[in-house]
């Protein structure tokens, strides 16, 4: 293990939050905040990752191994030291529950312990959705597309932080896909921010809403969320982007090379949109009697089917109250959630896929022990090793989401909140349904509940590995 690259790539990821954490520091000082908050984070990041980045290493490469301890630790490290400004200004003074609506905000869960905040500061609340763009692509990534980091080896930091089963490259430097991604990431943020600022947001509220919808995160400068502003306009451009980042954004770049049938032949895209319209047709006309009819339902239930969808949990409606067949349908698409590469959570829709079409051939062996079929994805035959790891993971996300769902239990809250607060953090959705549905809050729960359910979104957002490493005596073995 290349203890020393590890150390210096962990200075690299301190030295660049202390970079972004200026932003919210400008903004509290343009609406004349203290921001001392900011300052005394900033200065420990800066301290801390130059005392890191010292470490010379004999060598740049970097294995396997140390991509998982380096985006592993380095979300960790990201999780302890954003929670501070949170708790210097006074906004959430609680250090657990700061660093459980931090952990939340960098994985773009959403979920929060805040029940009011219309109060809190402007710079903290910028901090507080901020944390959702710099989550929804990748801190590492980032780092990736602005340094020159290790070369080629930085493929390793890229598969253990891209959410997806499959992480390959746009091209053959995996520095310039990150940049790539990282540009397209950018554009759309633009363009929906000026799209919300002319449905009437501030400046202030379109940036931070746009920060929020392209990590796929929820958070909102209103406490009643999006239902706050009652605009159609604004619930439609907000649910549009939705849908456009939680859809792989490799198919954004064919896109941009003019390959338009390739992306309308991607078999998970037709899949992802197939979806979307099942669920919104059929819950708005279940919840048709709650509204006033079907025309008016299917508002509430476009918005809402993409907020699960996606994972991003912005509000729009209390779905908590819906119909027995429109809240089990909420529950299946959290568990869904987007497409791979997307900045979406959720098992992904691709695994899915590959899991319904394994089966499905291993039962026809059953059957037909004599046929012959493969498991293929857009044309292409997926590999036995591939379907070994997809089922490897829905095992294992099985198993953590009953885990998280034991040990929240103790709390003592009905079954219903336990489970989708676990199945929530774990596909980093945000809201659930019980007492954690869009009107309520995490703050119920008990810190040692918050701090199981803060490590189940970084396990959900990392997809498992990366986190699950480092806690693995094994792993640190030679």
């Amino acid at each position: 293990m290349n203890s020393r690259m590890i150390a210096r790539s962990l200075g690299l990821i301190l030295l660049c939050l202390a970079v972004l954490l200026l932003l919210p520091m400008a903004a509290g000082l343009y609406y004349g905040e203290n921001v001392v908050c900011f300052a005394a984070t900033i200065a420990v990041a800066a301290a801390l990752g130059f005392v890191l980045t010292r470490f010379k290493p004999d060598s740049n490469s970097i294995s396997a191994r140390d991509g998982f301890v380096i985006v592993g630790a380095g979300w960790l490290l990201l999780s302890a030291i954003g929670a501070l400004p949170f708790v210097i200004s006074g906004d959430i003074p609680n250090y657990i529950d700061a660093l459980f609506e931090t952990v939340s905000g960098l994985t773009t869960t959403g979920a929060t312990i805040l029940a009011d905040f219309d109060g809190m500061s402007r710079g903290v609340m910028f901090w507080r959705m901020f944390t959702h763009w710099i989550g929804g692509m990748g801190v590492l990534m980032f780092i990736m597309a602005i340094m020159p980091m290790n070369g080629a080896h930085s493929m390793h930091i890229m598969r253990a932080e891209v959410p997806g089963p499959v992480v390959g490259k746009l091209v053959p430097r995996a520095r310039k896909t990150a940049r790539i991604l990282y540009c397209i990431y950018f554009a759309l943020t633009v363009i929906e921010t000026v799209l919300l600022r002319i449905g009437g947001m501030s400046f202030y509220e379109a940036l931070l809403h746009a920060f929020a919808t392209a990590g796929t995160g929820g958070f909102s400068t209103r406490s009643s969320s999006i239902a706050a502003f009652d605009s159609l306009y604004i619930e439609m451009v907000i649910a549009v982007f939705m849908l456009i980042f939680s859809i792989n954004f490799n198919l954004y770049y064919l896109l941009l090379l003019g390959r338009i049938r390739d992306v309308l032949k991607d078999e998970e895209l037709r899949c992802h949109l197939s979806i979307i319209a099942f669920a919104t047709v059929t819950i708005g006309l279940n919840i048709a009697g709650q509204y006033g009819g079907f025309v008016r339902a299917l508002r509430y239930s476009f918005f809402n089917v993409l907020t699960i969808s996606s994972t991003s949990g912005f509000g729009t409606a209390d779905f908590t109250l819906w119909p027995e067949y429109s809240k089990c349908l909420i529950v299946l698409l959290m568990f869904i959630g987007g497409m791979a590469g997307s900045t979406g959570g959720g098992v992904k829709l691709s695994r899915v896929m590959i899991f319904i079409k394994a089966t499905g051939r291993d039962f026809m062996k059953i059957v037909s022990p004599r046929s012959v079929s493969r498991v293929s994805v857009n044309g292409r035959r997926i590999d036995n090793d591939t379907i070994s790891a997809v089922y490897v993971f829905c095992a294992l996300y099985a198993l953590l989401m009953l885990g998280c769902t034991l040990l929240i239990s103790f709390d003592g809250y009905d079954m219903a909140t336990n489970f989708t607060a676990s199945i929530s953090c774990l596909s980093n959705v945000g809201p659930g349904m019980g007492m954690i549905g869009p009107a309520g809050s995490f703050i119920i729960f008990s810190p040692f509940s918050k701090l199981v359910l803060a490590l189940n979104m970084l396990i959900g957002r990392l997809e498992f590995y990366p986190i699950l490493a480092l806690f693995t005596p094994a792993f640190w073995k030679k």
